[in-house]
């Protein structure tokens, strides 16, 4: 069984019918455009029923082309970062420039990086080449990147924002490729609106909750999940409850960046649920990708938001966050969420669970050739089903006559009676779900 890389692109969940799988592209090669995102590509991988495997449907769904901006990044020895370039001209750009090019790049010859600017979603291919300049000092580092209102198809550019920037960096202020680019998938920007990204809606990618699981169109980066599961190991189960609660979850790590934001994206799949009814008066879960400093602001008014940095100043603004990842560890300064640090019994029975069934899907893969399901899927399915198991049993609970949740409820929804109180304490109160805890504390007992 050949692994799949950490560094596949990023792709999204969102409402829509299921669709086919995408078929294998030759390398440099992307349908019926020299950019990618030809009319005729498949979309999206969908899952249908519990068992993970994936339907196919007799509807074509195309996505429209919504490139709302292309520009280039660079940096310049004298000034810093820097707008070298856009289209269009009077978009406003603000940011971009730290967002698209990672604090501490200049360590690192290439990277990709998602970020939120406003409403919109960039994707930004970074890359540094040696020169022999004085003026220069040395390096050229630029990035070359694109914004949508959602970001379903930004991974279709990846490739063509990787060659851009090599071009970017060989034959500076040649944007001839650029403008044709743009030219070809721009989106239809509403009239009278100056600022696309401030007025376009936004999709979100776990308000999961909202629609029943058959209609919803699943895909991601192939390798992402296994990949997160191998470097956090039992620990997501922590970064679970976390992303469950709607914590504010912050994740440092150096450059490079790109594989760190799969991280985010995959914290935020943990929390997603399929019944109808459950979370709508709760804050979405928000992917926000790379965030640095001139983020401070805009974080301080979110009350929920998984996001990343390469910026260590952010551990000392404690207020920014409530769980902060910095490689491996998982640490939250609020004492009433100690708890929830700690692996327990429950959680070590559940990790054992999620790993014989990868190694019972990897066997059927490799022994049957069977391929209607995949890793990723499976990893969905099965925090999606947990959290099913879990609001369902809360639900029926709390129409009950005497409301009391016992530890055989907890015991029945693959919870800790004992270690996982305090969660469940805290589940109650963010959902609001009308439920009488009798499980002792094990402090009193």
């Amino acid at each position: 069984m050949v692994e799949q890389a950490d560094d596949a692109p990023l792709l999204f969940w969102a409402e829509g019918p299921a669709v086919s799988l995408p078929e294998p592209v030759e390398a440099g090669r992307w349908g019926g455009s020299p950019w990618g995102g030809g009319a005729g590509e498949p979309v999206a991988a969908a899952l249908a029923g519990t068992g993970g495997r994936l339907r196919e449907s007799d509807s074509e769904q195309v996505e429209e082309d919504q490139i709302v901006a292309v520009f280039v990044v660079t940096f310049d020895p004298r000034t810093g970062n820097m707008v070298e370039w856009c289209l269009p001209q009077d978009i406003d750009l603000e940011g971009v420039e730290f967002k698209s090019m990672a604090s501490g790049s200049h360590k690192i010859q290439s990277d990709f990086i998602y970020f939120r600017k406003g409403l919109c979603f960039g994707l930004a291919c970074f890359a540094n080449m040696p020169v022999e300049s004085e003026l220069e000092r040395g390096a050229r580092m630029k990035s070359v990147g694109i914004l949508s209102p959602s970001y379903t198809l930004l991974y279709r550019y990846m490739h063509f924002l990787e060659n851009q920037v090599r071009h970017q960096l060989e034959m500076p202020g040649h944007y001839s490729h650029l403008e044709a680019f743009y030219d070809d998938k721009k989106g239809v920007l509403p009239a009278g609106k100056d600022t696309p990204c401030s007025q376009q809606p936004v999709h979100w990618l776990p308000s999961i909750h909202r629609y029943m699981y058959p209609e919803m169109k699943i895909t991601h980066p192939a390798g992402c999940m296994s990949q997160f599961i191998k470097f956090f190991g039992e620990q997501i189960l922590t970064l679970w409850k976390f992303a469950l609660l709607r914590k504010r979850i912050l994740i440092f790590s150096p450059p490079p960046v790109g594989v760190v934001c799969y991280r985010v994206y995959c914290c935020c799949c943990l929390a997603n649920i399929s019944l109808p009814g459950i979370g709508g008066t709760i804050p979405d879960s928000k992917p926000f990708f790379y965030v640095n400093v001139a983020d401070i602001e805009m974080l301080e008014t979110e009350m929920s938001y998984v996001a990343c940095t390469t910026e260590k100043i952010f551990e000392e603004k404690r207020d920014l966050y409530d769980v902060y990842v910095d490689n491996q560890n998982v640490k939250t300064h609020h004492e009433h969420l100690q708890p929830l640090l700690k692996i327990n019994s429950a959680d070590k029975e559940k990790y054992r669970r999620l790993n014989d069934q990868r190694q019972m899907l990897l066997y059927s893969q490799e022994v049957d050739g069977d391929c209607s399901s995949c890793e990723e899927d499976l990893f969905i399915l099965f925090f999606m089903e947990q959290n099913n198991r879990i609001f369902q049993t809360l639900m029926e609970v709390s129409a009950s006559q005497d409301k009391t949740l016992t530890a055989d409820h907890a015991r029945g929804m693959g919870l800790d009676p004992q270690g996982d109180r305090s969660f469940l304490m805290d589940l109650l109160e963010v959902y609001g779900i009308d439920v009488m805890l009798v499980i002792d504390n094990p402090c009193c007992t």
